[in-house]
């Protein structure tokens, strides 16, 4: 067995462990931090959204491409100085054709810029396509987004509750998520990408994958606290903490598993692609595995804990075991004094314990008494006396 197999075992035994839910103030101090940085970048910074949400002209022109094809339609099309150009979003797809979107320009404009990106790609005006995207169709398109997020939340902390029986699981498990959906975004405000529907997609994907080891860490913990009022062993944090150090090296092994080809993908379409829809995708993914994993660990088990020991039976328990700790400890502390004190013999009694009778010859002497070398025997009184030999087999 593997050094990591090996930990796994020792703490699915409860042999190691560490106290995730005693350290819960740290962790909760450190997820607040964390979304009120992402709410911040997010208020001073904003969104950046793609033409599929504001609105805009989108081009598309047949051509070879090559290394230096961004960077040359790039140029091409700043070159036209059209008003309200901003930066334009240049995309390659395969290896025969480039896409150009812009801000909303006015219809002059339009032509200039089409006319620019046929001059670059060797190819007539009229072979290049374009069309405009309004900002009202884009303004449907975010308002679905944010419905599908709340119809998934609403159908998450039923499903939940349904299975765990029990809202408090629910109200854990959905405040995670928003810990997650919020620090993902703001990450996509303090960075600077595009939010794109393949945005949207990694949002949500992600928010599967977190709900999927929160209900996996949620499991153990029915489990370990099944019964867990009509004990005194242990509390519902402890149970709790048990759970997460159960599966938390599963947790760690299924993230980095999905969190290698991510961010190869993420790698990929940031500095070999450039732009598009890969990189918005697997930007979402990668932060959002990351961070529903942490949650999942340090966040929703800590969260159940809280909501559960407001409970009176909980409170309850935890006074039963810390009663049971503290006796517990008082009898190992005063167990070493007693056996101390039982091994230890009266130094009186062992002074006026007699070894031997004196003899009449040693009390005429006045020496000091000679032990006797006949065998001893028991007498009813305890005391050692001499073992007499039977008549038959006494000298004459």
């Amino acid at each position: 067995m593997s050094k990591l197999g090996q930990i796994g075992a020792k703490l699915h035994r409860g042999e190691v462990s560490y106290d995730f839910i005693g350290h819960r103030k740290f962790w909760f101090s450190l997820s607040i931090a964390l979304v009120v940085i992402s709410l911040g970048g997010l208020f001073a910074r904003g969104l950046a959204l793609g033409i599929e949400f504001r609105g805009g002209v989108e081009y598309d022109a047949a051509v070879k491409v090559t290394d230096s094809t961004v960077d040359d339609f790039t140029a091409a099309v700043k070159a036209t100085n059209a008003k309200g150009l901003g930066d334009p979003v240049v995309t390659t797809i395969n290896n025969n054709k480039v896409r150009v979107q812009t801000k909303p320009l006015q219809q002059a404009d339009v032509g200039n810029v089409r006319a620019a990106i046929a001059k670059e790609a060797g190819i007539p005006a009229e072979q290049v396509t374009s069309q405009q995207i309004g900002a009202s169709w884009g303004q449907q398109i975010a308002n679905k987004a944010i419905l599908a997020l709340i119809v998934f939340l609403v159908l998450v902390f039923a499903v939940i509750w349904l299975y765990f029986r029990e809202a408090k699981a629910s109200m854990a498990a959905i405040i995670a998520l928003i810990h997650d959906v919020t620090i993902t975004v703001g990450v996509y405000a303090l960075v600077g990408f595009d939010v794109t529907p393949a945005t949207v997609i990694g949002v949500l994907t992600i928010l599967g994958y977190s709900l999927y080891d929160t209900v996996v860490v949620f499991d153990k913990v029915r489990e370990n606290t099944r019964g867990i009022t009509g004990s005194n062993r242990f509390t519902y944090s402890d149970a709790t903490n048990l759970a997460v150090n159960q599966t938390v090296v599963r947790s760690i092994n299924t993230t980095v598993t999905a969190l290698l080809p991510v961010g190869a993908i993420l790698v990929v379409g940031t500095v070999v692609l450039g732009t598009g829809p890969l990189k918005d995708l697997s930007l979402a993914l990668f932060v959002g595995i990351a961070v529903g994993a942490y949650s999942s660990i340090f966040i929703a088990p800590s969260l159940l804990a809280v909501f559960k020991e407001r409970e009176p039976g909980m409170k309850a328990l935890n006074k039963r075991v810390s009663a049971k700790k503290a006796q517990t400890a008082a009898a190992a502390t005063a167990a070493p004094v007693a056996v101390a004190t039982a091994g230890a013999a009266p130094r009186s009694a062992v002074q006026d314990t007699p070894t031997s009778t004196p003899r009449k010859a040693d009390r005429a002497t006045g020496t000091a008494p000679t032990p006797s070398t006949r065998p001893m025997k028991a007498t009813a009184a305890g005391r050692p006396q001499p073992t007499r030999k039977p008549r038959s087999k006494r000298g004459k």
